[in-house]
Parts: C-alpha cells; sequence; structure tokens
C-alpha cells in the first residue's frame, strides 16, 4: 500500500498530539514521545503546552524535582526529558554510541586522540563521584587531571563516557541555571537496566512517529544495526511505500490518519522531535525551507506549523512592559489564515508572559525577524 505524504503528515501529527491536544499528564507525554529534546530550557515546556489539554509548566518541575523526570542525554547524543524509567532503560542503548564520540578524530579537532579511554573514564568516575557536581566544578579537575588538553573536551568526554543526567534547578521552569551533573545510579537510586529490549524501542518509535523508514528510525537514535531489529519485529509491524517507493515500517496494529483532517496551528520550541526524528523530513517540511532548529538571520527561531506543515518562524522578545511576538511567515497568508496564527499566539504569550503586556507583529516574508 503507498501512502502519500499528506498521509503521512496527518499520522505523525495525530500521533504526536498535535491535531489535537491530549489530556494525557505531562509525564505519560514524555514517556509516550519518548521523551522531547531539551537543550535549552523553553523548547520542552513549549512542545507539551502545544500538546496538552490545561498544560502546568510546575507539573515538570515537579518531577523534576522528585527525580520522576530527568534531563539526560540519549538520541543523537542530545539532552531529553524523559522519565526516570525511561532514563534507566534507553541509556544502555544508547551509551555504547555515545562513549565513541569524544576519540573521533572530529571530536573537538582531536582533543582526545591519543588518550587511553579506560583511563579517562576512570578519573571522570572519581570526578563525579557519588553527589551532583557543577560542569563549572568539572571542568577545573579536568583541567587538572590532564593539563595538557582542552579542560572543556575533557569535559564533554567525561559525559559522553560516563551515564549521566542534569539535576535540578536547571531545566525548572523559568530556570536557565548552569547545568549540574550527577551519576544516574547517585541520582535515581537504581542503575541503567540494561534487559530493556531493543525491539521495544523501535516500537516506541514507531508508536510516536511511524510510519518511517529504517533510515528514519537511525536518524532519531543514531543506533546501528536497525535493519536487524526490524526484522526481529516480525509480525509486530507492516509495511507500506511511500511516494518515493521507499520501504515504510509500522507497528501492525496502528491506525493511520484520515488525510483530509484539518491541522490546526501550533507552536513549537526551536528543538522539537517532531521535526528532527525523520531523515526525510518532507511529511512536514516543505521543499525549500530551513528544518528546525534554524539561525535566521543570526537569530535563533522557532517554527509554526499552519496546515500541518512548517509555514514561519518566531521569536519572542520581552521587557519590562512588553513581549512582542513576531512573525516572518515563508509565504504570504490570507486574513483567515492570519487570524488562526494571531489567536494561537496571543494564547502562547499568555502561557510564556501573562504578566507582559502581548503584542503580535506578522511581518512580510524574508523579512529580519529581530527587532
Amino acid at each position: 500500500m503507498k501512502l502519500s505524504d499528506r498521509v503521512l503528515n496527518r499520522t505523525l501529527l495525530a500521533r504526536q498530539h498535535l491535531l489535537a491536544r491530549s489530556a494525557l499528564s505531562a509525564t505519560d507525554m514524555c514517556s509516550h514521545l519518548v521523551g522531547l529534546q531539551a537543550q535549552d530550557v523553553p523548547p520542552p515546556y513549549v512542545g507539551l503546552w502545544s500538546r496538552t489539554v490545561d498544560f502546568d509548566p510546575a507539573a515538570v518541575s515537579a518531577g523534576l524535582r522528585d527525580r520522576s523526570l530527568v534531563r539526560i542525554t540519549l538520541m543523537r547524543a542530545t539532552i531529553h526529558l524523559v522519565t526516570a524509567a525511561d532514563a534507566l532503560r534507553i541509556a544502555p542503548h544508547i551509551q555504547p554510541e555515545l562513549e565513541k564520540i569524544p576519540f573521533r578524530k572530529g571530536f573537538n579537532a582531536g582533543a582526545m586522540v591519543g588518550l587511553d579511554p579506560a583511563e579517562v573514564r576512570r578519573r571522570g568516575e572519581a570526578a563525579l563521584g557519588d553527589e551532583p557536581i557543577p560542569a563549572a566544578e568539572l571542568r577545573v579537575l579536568a583541567a587538572r587531571e590532564f593539563p595538557d588538553r582542552n579542560p572543556s573536551a575533557v569535559l564533554q568526554t567525561w559525559l559522553y563516557q560516563l551515564p549521566v543526567l542534569q539535576t535540578p534547578p536547571r531545566g525548572l521552569w523559568r530556570n536557565n541555571a548552569r547545568p549540574v551533573w550527577s551519576r544516574i545510579e547517585s541520582w535515581l537510586g537504581a542503575p541503567p537496566d540494561d534487559r530493556y529490549p531493543l525491539p521495544e524501542l523501535v516500537i516506541r518509535y514507531l508508536t510516536a512517529f511511524g510510519p518511517a523508514t529504517a533510515g528514519d528510525i537511525a536518524t532519531w537514535s543514531k543506533l546501528t544495526g536497525v535493519a536487524e531489529v526490524i526484522a526481529a519485529l516480525d509480525d509486530r509491524v507492516r509495511t507500506y511505500t511511500d511516494e518515493r517507493g521507499r520501504t515504510l515500517y509500522d507497528r501492525a496494529d496502528a491506525e493511520l490518519a484520515d488525510p483530509d483532517l484539518p491541522a490546526p496551528v501550533r507552536y513549537l520550541g526551536w528543538y522539537d522531535n517532531v521535526f528532527l526524528s525523520h531523515k526525510d523530513r518532507g511529511r512536514i517540511i516543505p521543499a525549500g525551507v530551513a528544518a528546525p532548529p534554524a539561525q535566521y538571520r543570526g537569530t535563533q527561531v522557532s517554527p509554526i506549523l499552519l496546515d500541518g506543515m512548517v509555514a514561519a518562524v518566531y521569536k519572542i522578545f520581552t521587557d519590562r512592559e512588553r513581549a512582542r511576538l513576531r512573525i516572518v511567515p515563508h509565504r504570504i497568508w490570507s486574513a483567515a489564515e492570519r487570524s488562526t496564527v494571531e489567536a494561537e499566539g496571543a494564547a502562547l504569550l499568555g502561557f510564556l508572559e501573562p504578566d507582559l503586556s502581548p503584542s503580535i507583529e506578522i511581518l512580510t516574508p524574508e523579512a529580519d525577524v529581530k527587532i
């Protein structure tokens, strides 16, 4: 069965809860999505607000404090907001790939080449200890242990080599504090669980992002041997083809979305896995449009979905009195399109900056988003 790009678009949006907001809790949504990318603090909050009904950011802060949610380096060697259970069971699959990164010639211009990985790891374990430690303190220890190497490169190597996570206050609502790191076992009271089957992780990916090619799964996870994992799924998956004749895999019991379903305007963060988890992003990003996260004339911007596709970028500027939402569309919009974008934008400002006077400016295509 051949699937159109439109079917793939609506199916992705439905599975991402971007067609209609869900009543899932923040924790359950993190579990369903297999985490939200979270290098910076605001994006996962915006992502959850766009996906859930009456989202309360305090729920995420509470989860980080009670350790039911954590910020940890996982897929694509990037920080993800995930449940504690997923941190413990996904890390063993990702960790071997992370540990390879620092000793490649392309890592920090070969800063770690020539060192014994086991010795670097041993010193990193001693530096991290059993209590959370700020990144700045780790960098000082890195400089002491390897005085002839770039301390930032040594620090990053330790963070790749050892299963670690970021602890609060970084990641709390409106808190962009500098990172503090902890060993997983010390923070969660349990070691990483290597019994979690990799095929289950692939099934969960398909639940949230499918149908998808083997290349899409590899792009999302950066794991190798994806084809073998898919083969092991046997009758738990079914296959389709896309408009370009590529094989797509999906859960055998998963439903496809009606391509005629309306797709509401959605504002998302500059890092959102809906844009980053496929090798071919054509199901959600039109040809010729830069893939988020994007720099627009040197300014970090975030994407807006209109009719299910990336149709604009936006940035919010604040001062003591105002919150100004500036939007640069990729084409001229109709009056109806402008109205729906403005309405959702007003709601976003009410969520992010409730104490400031809001204003919304829709600029012309190719305009400078900066004030």
